[in-house]
């Protein structure tokens, strides 16, 4: 199962989390961005370790100067740092993340939380595991627990938990780690309204799809990743089917 880029991003997630006491890795080069040091330095070790294993398979990264809507038929998208925000501030949140997509389909998916130590993988047809253990696959429950990236619900989503009659609220920070905790069943429904990008979903994507999970714009629309990295309908990701369909009614007109 990759288990070469497996260790490539579990040694990468080690450095970032130290990176932490490190002033020159979190100087911001971006403000509006929230670009650090840090970024870079994850970049620049990521590309160049997936280039020298796999020298045929092109990286795309969160990084990238520019990205084009037009895409090699089979690469790597990684996510160095997703959650630099969590990083950044001392919360655990954070993770790094690869994903491999052949056709336009995600077929292998690697996502390390190093301060939780971590590690959700999964290959196309070949299982989900956490840290090893096989994930079991996700089933329809009463329970309806929402995860988000504030201590207390807010906004939206605290909107949508009370029409939904939600049974219980966790945070955490990264949109992939966010998402990994639907996938191994810690949490049932996580929603994001606003912009998000392949690289921010592409990992867990081929996770969810092994367990049985769901994975859906906001909108209720295929999340398909073909054309621009940019998804300004935010994503839906659920325990199953019901949850998803259920969430989306409500999103969109209220229970």
């Amino acid at each position: 199962m990759f288990t070469d880029v497996v260790k490539v991003v579990q040694t990468l997630s080690e450095q970032v989390a130290h990176w932490r006491h490190d002033n020159n890795a979190r100087h911001l080069h971006s403000q509006q961005d929230f670009k650090t040091e840090a970024d870079r330095r994850a970049h620049a070790f990521l590309t160049s370790e997936l280039s020298h294993l796999y020298p045929d398979i092109p990286v795309i990264s969160e990084e990238d100067e520019a990205h084009l809507s037009t895409r090699p038929t089979r690469y790597w998208l990684i996510d160095p740092i997703d959650g630099t925000a969590s990083w950044y501030g001392g919360f655990s949140g954070f993770v790094s993340q690869v994903a491999l997509v052949d056709n336009a389909e995600p077929v292998f998916g690697v996502v390390v939380a190093p301060v939780l130590n971590k590690t959700w993988t999964a290959l196309k047809n070949g299982g989900a595991f956490l840290n090893n253990a096989p994930l079991k696959s996700l089933k329809s429950s009463s329970r309806l627990v929402f995860v988000d990236n504030t201590p207390e619900p807010h906004g939206f989503v605290k909107d949508l938990m009370s029409s939904m009659n939600a049974s219980g609220y966790y945070e955490s920070g990264s949109i992939g780690l966010k998402s990994c905790l639907v996938a191994d069943g810690t949490v049932d429904l996580f929603i994001k309204p606003v912009v998000v990008r392949d690289w921010d979903i592409a990992p867990v994507a081929v996770i969810l799809n092994e367990v049985g999970g769901f994975l859906r714009l906001a909108n209720g629309s295929p999340f398909i990743f073909e054309g621009p990295m940019d998804k300004p309908e935010g994503i839906i990701v659920a325990r199953d089917q019901i949850l998803l369909e259920r969430a989306i009614e409500c999103a969109d007109q209220g229970c």
